[in-house]
């Protein structure tokens, strides 16, 4: 009985699901340094070329690709843009706390980085990652340049937490 139940629960991890057959993979010609996507039949869905980078590997419902002149987006199956990934380190901003900062006409807010579903409203001028399930923001804040890297200046930082409500500060020990 106790083997049975294994087999069954390896294949029901290494089998491959209904939804799965939806999802699309990227791919790569190194040569024309060129990528898109393509279902798991193989069929090309995404041509290559159309985004300059495939930054998201499996396709499910969002992707964050790179189109010129427009930087990191976020793109749906329909390939319309949702909004602007916000840049960091060279690339599009990673998750921290299961988030990532994104962009709306210049403000930053928060999308979830499982369904790339907005949850917090962009708002803020200046915002850090979430850690410990808070994050650092400021609605009225400047970017200066530090050589390379800029800082980002307030006199009224705030906490809030993942629902975008104001919290008190971390307590520093």
């Amino acid at each position: 009985m106790l083997l049975l139940i294994g087999l069954f629960s390896v294949g029901k991890v290494s089998g491959q699901t209904s939804a799965d057959k939806d999802i699309l993979i990227s791919f790569v010609d190194t040569v024309n340094n060129q990528c898109g996507y393509k279902n798991v039949k193989g069929d090309i869905i995404i041509p290559l070329g159309k985004y300059s980078i495939c930054c998201t590997d499996t396709f499910k419902t969002f992707a964050i690709v790179a189109i010129p002149h427009n930087g990191f987006v976020v793109i749906d199956r329909q390939e319309s843009v949702l909004y602007n990934v916000f840049p960091f380190d060279n690339g599009p901003d990673y998750s921290s706390d299961g988030l990532f900062r994104m962009l709306i006409d210049g403000k930053i807010g928060y999308a979830d980085s499982a369904t790339g579903k907005i949850i917090i409203t962009p708002q803020f001028d200046c915002a850090e990652k979430f850690e410990n399930g808070i994050a650092k923001v400021s609605t009225n804040c400047e970017t200066r340049s530090d050589g390379e890297h800029s800082v980002w200046i307030s006199d009224s930082w705030f906490y809030i937490d993942r629902t975008g409500m104001s919290v008190d500060p971390p307590r520093t020990k």
